[in-house]
């Protein structure tokens, strides 16, 4: 189901919620800076709020996390300078608006698609970097803890790889026989003793991108400790959400639990689209996720 904006012709990929104070906020990808948006309710009307952090001389901000934390909002980003990759980038603020300031790079080096979380044992950053080690190459989710919300500890985990064809972002990508895979968009959370990481898989302009997940039953607080499975059925590929008869590119996503319930929010765009030629025309969207015992489902509604 699309959410509903109060601005059109404006893109929502990458979308992350985040609940504070009784509001609702939705980060997302865009190219001179964090975009945002409020609301407040889910399936209300969201607001657009603008670009809430940038950097000088950056440009192609991708996938925000947000983390409150005594007090702080802190933003988690990708963004590229003249002729570089993208790296992760924090910025701080008061209030979850911003703006945000006082950016600090995290990896120096191709990293994206953060997600940060808290348990026990501390504070953890899921993010996406490359590994061109192996037979399948290409990026992968790793771990890493946090000494405290702007500095990672470098004790970094890769804890989800690919394993099947349907998650190739590109056969031959650089010419040398190789195909490319990619696993990102890492969404962290647990329930009743299970521990969920779920992810994108492929490339969002494929027709086999998709969102899958991988669990852990543990109740291991340290999740650089944590192996999780990746869910299969019986072993073959088995994607919680990929293309349908009405929508495909459904992907990059983030997970709102609500009075018990759990919803989807993620970026798809209207399979017509791609027809037409117009592959960036992902929008924020949303479906009721069912939890239970280590198996995810979904209720999607047109």
């Amino acid at each position: 189901m699309k959410l509903k904006f109060d601005v059109e012709n404006r893109k929502q990929p990458d979308p992350y919620i985040f609940e504070d104070n009784g509001k609702l906020y939705l980060y997302v990808t865009a190219g001179a800076g964090v975009e945002a948006y409020s609301a407040d309710a889910l399936d209300g009307v969201w607001h657009f709020e603008g670009v809430v952090c940038s950097i000088e001389n950056m440009k192609q901000y991708w996938a925000p996390c947000i983390f409150k934390k005594d007090g702080k909002y802190y933003l988690y980003f990708s963004c590229e300078g003249c002729g570089h990759w993208q790296r992760l980038y924090v910025a701080r603020a008061d209030s979850p608006l911003g703006p945000f300031t006082d950016a600090k790079l995290i990896y120096d080096r191709f990293t994206i698609d953060a997600h940060v979380v808290e348990t026990s044992a501390g504070m953890f950053l899921f993010y996406a970097e490359d590994n061109k080690q192996g037979d399948r190459i290409g990026t992968r989710i790793f771990v890493d803890k946090l000494v405290d919300p702007m500095t990672p500890a470098n004790i970094c985990k890769e804890v989800l790889v690919p394993t099947f064809d349907e998650e190739i972002f590109k056969r031959n990508r650089y010419g040398d026989g190789k195909d490319w895979h990619t696993l990102e968009g890492a969404f962290w959370f647990e329930k009743d003793g299970w521990q969920y990481l779920m992810y994108s898989g492929a490339c969002y302009e494929n027709d086999t991108y998709h969102i899958g997940y991988a669990v852990a039953n543990t109740d291991e607080a340290d999740l650089t400790k944590v192996d999780f499975v990746k869910h299969t059925a019986d072993g073959a590929f088995d994607p919680l959400m990929i293309k349908n008869a009405y929508e495909e590119g459904t992907g990059h996503h983030s997970v709102y639990a609500k009075d018990g319930k759990y919803y989807v929010v993620y970026h798809g765009r209207d399979t017509v689209a791609k027809a037409d030629g117009t592959i960036e025309s992902r929008t924020g969207r949303f479906c009721e996720m069912f939890v239970n015992d280590g198996t995810l489902t979904v209720d999607r509604i047109k």
